[in-house]
């Protein structure tokens, strides 16, 4: 069976990733809106554990609901192959029957009994308080959590993505394939963290592949002892933006490229309130956006510019109003400053930043968030043909300011150079930018933290908002001296400084000159946490990540509440 898609289909974009279903239920299911009733066949139970001064420990609901004998034998099954609570160890504990259970614990030869192992449906059953009718868990995952005292919201999501990523399709004998129907206790130490870290870390794309395939996880429900209302709807908001986030940046560049990437947004909001305007190669030439026409010359795919507004309804006249801006470099070979060959694929991530803006302009629609929203998004293919850009030329980017273009490789610079002046004609109080924008942010701040630089006040905040929900961003600082290595003897500025020191920073100097006057503004980089071309991690998948959507989102949400 091929799995069906749990994100909804956009016009343009030939393949989603799959999200599991994903549900809360209130572990006291006699309470309204409690949620769903867990499933008559439960594969795996999620259940957290901890690292004690002695050893493993064993704490918090399901495994507080069952009696003083029943925890001492789960205590010895986990000791037994080995859990000692760590952070992110995993441990698969099959659900035996009483006389397997007790010959097994004696002789502590758990690994040599795993396939004879049989389910005992009584005992099972009261590993899940919410689990009325059900015939208990095939397999229990215990999570290690480290100790109990320290455990954070990130530890939860980083713990659930384990999780999800640790799951195996259960074994069937007859019937159509299926994934695993999971129930996670790990709700219990945060709802929100763990929906949200099960469903990213279980997240899986396939591309155009053609092959017939079964998800691991048909449906995950996260126990909790929280009103599940509010949080189920705000973590599914999240969940759906940073997978779309991943969708844009998976999809091959053959695909989508400039024109296609402005219909695919146009459709993707097409269910909120947020208004989309396309401004194709004519319109660009128009009213003067030479930065974007100048980078994608070389193409012959032309350049869009996309403006995105979301403008809710009931808010006051005088609320702050918030300006996004992401680089969209749908391909990037560096133009004619070529880049090496080496991993060149990687570059349909090089609109990253876009992508995230896309994807938390529609959350900020679907959440209600009561704040004014405009996004601009640059989007053109740096290709070196025969018209592109040559170092040495000028460019007049919108607004009036020159560029003298030295390396056409520093391309995201000159894109965003025209976004930010039109952003800032709308008079915001914030402008958020996100860009895939230097080598530097990785030799710098490595693959996994994003650099954030800007306004000081503004900067400091964003990058804690960004730390809290598990994005990392770091704030960086802009050292007057190299904004100095920008003057140039022909322009207004020159696009790169000419030596090999502080890269991130000079970029940030390069961006702040187009920043009009006022205005609070960040430069989110992002150029290696958007991609990841190593092995999974955490609730991090291989290839596109969906970084900084949850900080763009968060954010939104601070200024809304703050001001």
């Amino acid at each position: 069976m091929t799995a069906t898609n749990s994100s909804s289909p956009i016009a343009g974009l030939p393949s989603r990733g799959f999200v599991p279903q994903m549900s809360l239920v209130h572990t006291d299911s006699t309470l309204e809106n409690s949620g769903t009733v867990t499933p008559s066949v439960i594969d795996t139970l999620v259940i957290p554990v901890f690292e004690g001064e002695a050893g493993l420990e064993l704490t918090g609901a399901p495994i507080d609901a069952l009696t003083a004998e029943q925890q001492l034998e789960m205590w010895k099954l986990l000791i037994s192959v080995g859990a000692k609570g760590t952070a992110g160890e995993v441990t698969v504990v099959p659900n035996l029957s009483a006389e397997r259970r007790s010959e097994v614990v004696s002789t502590g030869n758990l690994s040599a009994q795993v396939q004879e192992s049989t389910v005992d449906p009584e005992t099972a059953e009261e590993l899940v308080e919410a689990g009325a009718g059900s015939t208990g868990p095939e397999k229990i995952l215990a999570i290690g959590m480290g100790p109990a005292d320290e455990v954070s919201a990130e530890d939860v999501r980083v713990a659930a993505g384990v999780a999800s990523r640790s799951i195996k399709k259960p074994e069937q004998k007859e019937g159509e394939p299926r994934g695993a129907r999971v129930v996670s206790a790990l709700g219990l130490l945060g709802a929100e963290a763990a929906l949200v870290g099960h469903a990213l870390g279980a997240y899986e794309y396939r591309g155009l592949k053609t092959a017939e395939h079964t998800p691991a996880i048909e449906s995950i429900e996260v126990l909790t002892g929280e009103d599940p209302a509010d949080t189920l709807e705000h973590a599914q908001a999240t969940i759906r933006a940073v997978a779309l986030a991943r969708d844009l940046v998976n999809t091959p560049s053959n695909v989508l490229y400039p024109e296609s990437y402005a219909g695919i947004i146009a459709e993707a909001a097409k269910h909120t309130n947020v208004s989309v305007e396309v401004l194709d190669e004519a319109a660009l030439e128009e009213q003067g956006f030479g930065g974007i026409l100048g980078v994608g010359q070389g193409s012959a795919r032309g350049p869009r510019l996309v403006r995105l507004d979301y403008n809710p309804d009931k808010i006051a006249e005088d609320s702050p109003r918030v300006a996004l801006v992401g680089k969209g470099i749908t391909f990037d070979t560096g133009g004619i400053s070529l880049k090496p060959p080496a991993k060149m694929w990687n570059m349909i991530s090089d609109m990253g930043g876009s992508a995230a803006v896309v994807a938390a302009v529609i959350a900020a629609a679907e959440l209600n968030i009561p704040v004014r929203v405009t996004a601009t998004v640059p989007l053109a293919e740096n290709m070196p043909g025969g018209e592109a850009t040559r170092p040495g030329d000028v460019l007049r980017h919108y607004g009036g300011t020159t560029t003298e273009v030295l390396n056409t490789d520093a391309e995201g610079r000159l894109v965003l150079a025209d976004a930010i002046v039109r952003a800032c004609e709308d008079n915001p109080d914030y402008l958020i930018e996100t860009a895939t924008l230097t080598g530097a942010q990785m030799v710098a701040l490595g693959n996994r933290t994003p650099g954030i630089m800007g306004s000081m006040d503004f900067r400091d905040r964003v990058a804690m908002i960004s730390q809290r929900v598990g994005d990392a961003g770091w704030p960086m600082p802009l050292p007057a001296e190299l904004g100095e290595a920008l003057k140039s003897d022909v322009a207004d500025i020159k696009n790169i400084s000419g030596n090999r020191w502080g890269g991130m920073s000079v970029a940030g100097h390069y961006l702040k000159n187009f920043v009009a006057e006022g205005v609070q503004w960040v430069h989110i980089d992002v150029a290696g946490p958007a991609y990841n071309d190593g092995a999974a991690y955490g609730y991090t998948p291989k290839r596109a990540t969906g970084s900084p959507v949850r900080t763009i989102i968060a954010a939104l949400e601070d200024i809304a509440l703050k001001g």
